[in-house]
């Protein structure tokens, strides 16, 4: 993917954010915060559904965990989700009323990346949020970098492999069965350039009368 086309994907796909919250009345008013400022919103009650939501394919990017909740706590949420393997990792803000530098530094180390102690401003929250997003689309663009640079490997690859060559009009044929011109082939394989010319051996099989007249032409020693 170059990056014109990262940047339409990333314009065109609206942030998903995975909340986890089991209180109805706090949970409603951050979807409608969030979905107000054009967030699409995955809602969980717990951290159980939480994570079976972060198990999907298209699991959201960005992840906003409560941690006292029934079932499994955010902690532990936090913990299961940071197990999951994934190329490019969900960004996690844990809310709480826990406020205790302990509380801090336990939900870092079970994997949050930011933290916010409730009650919060919600212009507070959307300004981590814009923070997150910016890491996600830090760590897309970076794997966009590594898909091309394995691309340009298997290129590299081709051409050190085993090529199928013609025995007598040297022809390549490509990885779809078609034969093509040796330097037709190299072309698009890599960015050589050619310049033709005749070796002495075509020389004298091609235009034996030059080379004659070459030869009679030399002054000896």
């Amino acid at each position: 993917m170059n990056y014109d086309d990262f940047e339409a994907k990333m314009n065109d796909s609206p942030l998903r954010i995975l909340i986890a919250e089991d209180d109805l009345t706090s949970r409603n008013i951050l979807t409608a915060i969030l979905k107000k400022n054009g967030v699409e919103v995955v809602e969980t009650s717990n951290g159980l559904e939480a994570l079976n939501e972060m198990q999907k394919p298209d699991a959201p990017r960005l992840v906003i965990l409560d941690w006292v909740m029934p079932e499994m706590d955010g902690l532990e949420t936090c913990h299961h989700i940071r197990k999951i393997e994934a190329t490019e990792p969900p960004y996690i803000i844990m809310l709480t009323i826990k406020d205790d530098k302990s509380d801090i530094i336990a939900g870092l180390n079970a994997g949050a990346n930011d933290y916010l102690a409730k009650p919060f401003d919600f212009g507070e929250l959307m300004a981590r949020i814009k923070v997150g997003e910016r890491m996600i689309q830090m760590q897309e663009r970076l794997a966009a970098q590594v898909q091309e640079l394995r691309q340009a490997l298997d290129h590299i690859k081709t051409l050190q492999g085993i090529l199928p060559i013609c025995s007598f009009c040297k022809k390549i044929r490509d990885d779809k069965g078609y034969w093509n011109q040796l330097e037709n082939y190299l072309s698009r394989h890599s960015e050589a350039e050619f310049s033709h010319g005749i070796c002495p051996q075509c020389m004298k099989e091609h235009y034996a009368e030059f080379c004659e007249e070459s030869d009679n032409n030399t002054i000896p020693d």
